[in-house]
């Protein structure tokens, strides 16, 4: 696919459904007593997988639009299930599967077949749980047991593996506490204590108790991550407005981020939505300066690292991005394709073991970009070639589909 390059972008967007909640959405109310109706969902191909995997286990789940009507199962059957690309399908419903004393089948495409899972797979065996891998990847095959309540520490600071976890001790005897090295996205927290799970979260600690969900209607916020390439758009050549923000303070690291670049933004019409912060997000262009990311503060903004490093290769400085090791088990090695993605439009970023160096340029010139099938490292590489001054392509650009279907109409339409 070629993008040209342009001088100006302006725009109001309405941004999709955000992912994770959507799959929780979908997953929770599928294991829930009830029927339930969520609004704005994305059904990308992700979501798509989780909806399929969650018919396979026996739930009903109709999906019309950007509406999905779920009826649920407290008790699921025995099943094989597909996740596609999907990681947060794949993992997420490892955790539930094994506290639903079922047989379960996991599998995924080339790419989730190669996906850590003993990550997920080593903390539910703390539990009782019996959960086997192959290799350490997919297929995951998860059988009946007895599970038992205990504290959990995790090693990787990952909501989905937390969530697996928590989904997993709703079907265990007693109390379960996981404990994170990071405070992580708290999606999965806020969403079962709203379908009634005895749950309790204070900082890095979160506890819960077996027990049954009822079904709660959901009405998905937009996905900031899906968000910040308009918001990069805007910093870099006008002025974009993102309407429907979800603004979860576990998810907002990149308007930190952009507090330190000196990104002129405001928050527009804040307000709660199904308990989930939204707002619109209004970014104009901006002079970027360098920054330095830490460690502490990958949880927050690990789906938009590609994108903001992409800013960062415009910024006047060096910057150094580091404690992003989690980037290398996403659906690329995105240390490696982002670093790939920028110098392929003349940037100068160098990957290190956790991160990047990125020395700031005043203009890239554009080039051509290969997705290697990561629909992050695609819709980057497109921000970068509008703000480029000769554009260029994107191999592999359908890959988007994953996330976020009419990215490239969105981006078309804008003045």
């Amino acid at each position: 696919m070629n993008i040209a390059p342009r001088r100006e972008f302006y725009g109001t967007f309405d941004i999709p459904g955000d992912k994770s909640i959507t799959h929780r959405a979908v997953m929770f109310n599928a294991a829930a007593e009830g029927e339930a109706l969520i609004s704005n969902a994305l059904l990308g191909e992700d979501c798509l997988s989780t909806a399929a995997c969650m018919r396979a286990l026996g739930a009903q789940v109709d999906v019309q639009g950007t509406q999905v009507r779920v009826r649920g199962v407290p008790r699921f059957r025995d099943a094989e299930c597909f996740c596609g690309n999907s990681g947060t399908t794949m993992r997420l419903l490892t955790g539930l599967a094994a506290g639903r004393g079922v047989s379960v089948r996991l599998t995924g495409d080339d790419s989730l077949s190669q996906r850590p899972m003993e990550r997920v797979a080593q903390p539910l065996r703390l539990l009782g749980a019996s959960v086997e891998t192959t290799g350490g990847c997919a297929p995951v095959l998860v059988r009946p047991a007895r599970l038992t309540g205990r504290e959990v520490h995790t090693q990787v600071a990952s909501a989905q593996v937390k969530s697996a976890l928590l989904l997993a001790a709703l079907g265990a005897e007693g109390e379960t506490v996981v404990v994170e090295p990071l405070k992580t996205r708290d999606h999965t927290e806020r969403m079962l204590a709203a379908m009634g799970a005895d749950i309790r979260a204070s900082g890095t600690r979160v506890a819960v108790r077996g027990g049954p969900l009822r079904a709660v209607d959901v009405e998905v916020p937009g996905d900031i991550s899906s968000a910040a390439y308009f918001m990069a758009l805007g910093a870099l050549r006008g002025e974009t407005v993102c309407r429907n923000v979800g603004v979860n303070p576990t998810r907002t690291g990149i308007l930190s981020a952009f507090d330190k670049m000196g990104v002129k933004y405001s928050l527009e019409n804040v307000r709660t939505v199904c308990g989930e912060p939204v707002a619109d997000i209004r970014v104009k262009k901006s002079e970027l300066r360098a920054i330095s990311l830490k460690k502490e503060d990958m949880p927050a903004l690990i789906d938009e690292l590609p994108v903001l490093a992409l800013m960062l290769a415009f910024a006047d400085g060096e910057s150094v991005i580091a404690g992003a090791e989690e980037l290398k088990v996403k659906e690329s090695d995105r240390i490696r394709t982002t670093a790939e993605m920028i110098n392929a439009l003349g940037g100068d970023c160098t990957p290190t073991q956790d991160g990047f160096v990125i020395r700031g340029r005043e203009s890239l010139r554009g080039g051509a970009v290969r997705s290697h099938e990561d629909h992050r490292i695609a819709m980057s590489g497109a921000v970068g070639l509008i703000a480029s001054e000769y554009g260029g392509s994107i191999e592999g650009a359908e890959c988007v589909g994953i996330s976020f279907p009419d990215f490239y109409k969105m981006l078309e339409n804008a003045r």
